[in-house]
Formats: structure tokens, sequence, C-alpha cells
């Protein structure tokens, strides 16, 4: 018999009951329990969002206190610095991280916007590399705290809605059942049909605009990143702040730029 272990939401992937370790599941769960919203959380806040007993939530987190990954001042626990080994050993590892960071860089360098390659992770969208200048660090080029790691939601993101497309409208609905659309700026689409309406459009340009849906101020173009195989593996966004371009300008200057880039890496993943 087999299991449904939705790892990454859609699409989902299968593994052999004996081969699938319950505990070692709950403990990643429970370090997946501190969230952006709150660092510091206390056993029963950790056992409701796990979906835990208190009593299993403890030895959880006292196995996880041990191993250096939690710490605790016997009332609250909050994560370590040892969990970025995992973050850390991706990025390195990452393959298509390590072509698409120069060629960021160059983009940037060519057109004073900032540039980024993302993955869906569920209901969000994880920038896995991003353009970086010296020059722009004491700028604010880096809307909503865009950094490696740092987890957007992906309906309101022009990325998240470039990889949403790519789904069969049976996975797209699942996923609106399951995550919902959550208002976030007076401009984000929260009507589900209208969004599922949006994302049909989306893949027939093959390129998503979002103005203002995650944040005042901010404009965003995406397009997929697609393999040689045709799989899309992650989606490759200009973002500018709303004052300083227009999405006439994004489209005719920047879209040819998204393009050109994503046939180049397409030959090297």
């Amino acid at each position: 018999m087999h299991k449904e272990i939705g790892i990454n939401s859609v699409p989902t992937s299968y593994v052999k009951d004996e081969d699938f370790v319950v505990s070692f599941a709950r403990g990643i769960k429970l370090l997946e329990a501190f969230g952006v919203e709150k660092q510091k959380l206390n056993v029963t806040q950790i056992a409701t969002r796990s979906q835990l007993s208190r009593t299993a939530t403890r030895r959880y987190l006292r196995t996880l206190y041990t191993l250096g990954y939690l710490d605790s001042d016997d009332h609250y626990y909050w994560l370590t610095h040892r969990v970025l080994r995992f973050s850390s050993a991706y990025l390195n590892s990452s393959h298509l991280s390590k072509i698409s960071q120069p060629i960021l860089n160059l983009l940037s360098v060519e057109t004073k916007f900032t540039f980024s390659v993302v993955v869906l992770d569920e209901h969000e969208v994880v920038p896995i590399a991003r353009s970086y200048l010296p020059q722009q660090d004491n700028l604010r080029i880096s809307p909503y705290g865009m950094h490696l790691g740092n987890r957007l939601p992906a309906h309101a993101t022009s990325t998240g809605k470039v990889l949403l497309a790519s789904l069969d409208e049976t996975l797209q609905q699942e996923w609106l059942k399951k995550y919902g659309l959550k208002r976030l700026t007076s401009y984000t689409e929260i009507d589900e049909h209208v969004f599922l309406a949006s994302l049909k459009q989306v893949a027939i340009q093959d390129y998503c605009l979002s103005s203002e849906e995650h944040e005042l101020g901010v404009i965003a173009l995406a397009v997929p990143v697609v393999n040689t195989q045709g799989k899309y593996v992650a989606a490759l966004n200009c973002i500018a702040q709303s004052n300083k371009t227009t999405a006439t300008y994004l489209i005719e200057k920047i879209l040819p730029l998204l393009r050109n880039t994503v046939a180049e890496l397409r030959a090297m993943i």
C-alpha cells in the first residue's frame, strides 16, 4: 500500500507505508510551526500548530533542544542558527541558484531593477537567487524584505501566479480549496472565479504582471523557468517600485530580457 505525501502540495508524491517514518515527519512539522509572524512559541501554541498532543510536543521540543535546533527560556522556544545548515546546504548545492546568480546580477546592472528566481512551496514562493549590487545596499530596492529563503504568498505575487498557472484546473481548484485567497492589499484578488480566470490568461500569455497585490508601491513581472523536459521548475521575475516604472515599460522592455534569460537558463539546467 502507498501513502500520499504532500511534500510540495502539488503535485504529490508517493512512498510505501513502511518507508514513511511518522516520528521524523512530526519533528519536521514541529519545526515548521515557527513562522515569521511569531518567532517565540510556547508548548500549547506549538502543539496547536503542529496538530500534536502536548505530551508528544514536549518530547519533540526536548529532542530538538538537545540537538541544538531550538533554544528555550523554560517558557518559550525559538529556532537557533543551526537550522540554517539546511538552507545553506541547499543553496550551495542548487544548480539553478548557482547558474542564475551572475545572470541576475548582470540584468540588474543593465536595468537598475531587482531580479529573482523563485520556486513554489505549497501556498508560498521562495527566492533561491536574487540580484545583488553593492551600490544598492542603502536603497530600498528590496521590496517586502525580498531575500533568499523569504516566503511570500503565492496568490499575490507574479512568480506565484506564473507557477500556479502551469498546473491543470483540478490542481488549481484543490490548491484554492486548501489555502484560499487572503487579502493583503486593496489590490489583492480574493474572488476565486476571477483568480482562476486570471491564471488561464497567465498561462496563455506565458507571463504575469502583478501590481501592488502583495505590497503597495511594488510592481513585478514574471515568466516561468522551464527545463528541457518541459517541466516548470521555477519563475524569474523583475521587481520595481511602481513610482519608478510602468506596466507598459516592463512589458515592452523587460519582458524580452526575461524571456531571453529563461531561454539561456533552460539550456543550462
